[in-house]
């Protein structure tokens, strides 16, 4: 088994009994030398002094607001007010899949996206730990990385927005480039039976775009990583598959897993007609079922839970999978965090 998204640092972390991430010297070391957190050249002292003794010496010893407070830089002592608060969640709860959960449930309102995306990414690699489905892999990523949305030759390609990003910038530069290329997407690999065998090799790159219409592949594939994780987080089993529509007249329940698709599903939820722009920004639904219907509260029952993908009018998904950690319909008690 190929090892993957190395770069989110699993390998630096201990596993407690029941397979759950605990927090190391050596993870919150890697967190500080993340090139996002290290001071810049114009750091005064103090940032520089804090930076230093945390990533080289010990980095869970207490910060005080008098350290932060020395800080010259005004958008440096904010980061690092959002960076202590994280660093002290991951320390003070047993588990990075509690931590995470806590966030979900309330605590997120400080957290920068950027921490709640790494954090997603490492608690996600663990749920699908021996996962050799290319297509799982690469769906699963729509959970931490930002993806845009092409729509060509009667398909929906999406890529990562950030790779996208760095692709056209390339292709400014080079004026016959510019000129003779088509879609960023499309002149990206498409992951295909011809390339998944590379996808760990390339995982960290998040170069592969992802062909969301085409065989279906990369839509079930979606729905497994969202089971998995459902069920790594909350111990909960489902059973989740795409589907072309809702059917369902009377539906009880339903979760938008960005915030354009709770958008979407609180206007159809409250019996209103979709504009057609907006229905055209619906990206993919899920129905999802209970193993066991006495996991949901009897007003859901054995009913199905539908779930929403949406894109943004620019094209952008944003994937917010805590709303898979805290929408759900989940009797009192039945969530195992």
């Amino acid at each position: 088994m190929n090892d993957f998204w190395i770069s989110c640092g699993h390998h630096l972390l201990d596993r407690d009994a029941a397979g759950r991430l605990i927090v190391t010297d050596a993870f919150l070391k890697a967190y500080l030398a993340r090139p996002e957190l290290l001071p810049p050249e114009t750091a005064c002292e103090a940032e520089r002094r804090l930076h230093h003794e945390l990533l080289m010496h010990h980095p869970r010893r207490p910060v005080g607001a008098d350290e932060i407070a020395a800080i010259e830089d005004e958008d440096a002592r904010e980061n690092w007010t959002f960076m202590v608060a994280f660093r002290d969640l991951l320390l003070t709860t047993e588990t990075l899949e509690a931590a995470y959960l806590a966030l979900a449930r309330g605590a997120a309102g400080n957290v920068p996206p950027l921490f709640m995306n790494q954090l997603a990414q490492v608690v996600l690699r663990n749920a699908l730990d021996g996962e050799e489905d290319a297509h799982v892999l690469r769906a699963a990523e729509l959970f931490f990385r930002p993806q845009r949305v092409t729509f060509h030759e009667g398909t929906v390609l999406l890529a990562d927005a950030e790779t996208v990003e760095t692709h056209e910038q390339n292709r400014h530069a080079s004026p016959l480039l510019a000129m003779l290329g088509g879609p960023a997407a499309t002149e990206l690999d498409i992951l295909d039976e011809a390339n998944e065998a590379d996808y760990c090799a390339r995982s960290d790159a998040f170069d592969l775009v992802l062909n969301l219409g085409g065989s279906g592949r990369a839509r079930r594939g979606l729905a497994a990583a969202m089971a998995a994780w459902i069920r790594h987080l909350l111990a909960v089993d489902v059973r989740i598959e795409p589907v072309d529509r809702i059917d369902d007249e009377n539906w009880t329940w339903f979760v938008g897993l960005d915030a354009e698709g709770t958008r979407i599903g609180n206007e159809l939820w409250n019996g209103r007609d979709l504009e057609e722009a907006a229905a055209e920004r619906i990206i993919a639904l899920f129905r999802l079922d209970f193993s066991d219907p006495r996991e949901a509260p009897p007003e859901v029952g054995a009913g199905p839970v539908w779930l929403i993908l949406a894109m943004t009018p620019d094209r952008t998904i944003r994937m917010k999978p805590q709303n898979l950690g805290v929408g759900l319909p989940l009797r009192a008690g039945a969530a195992a965090h």
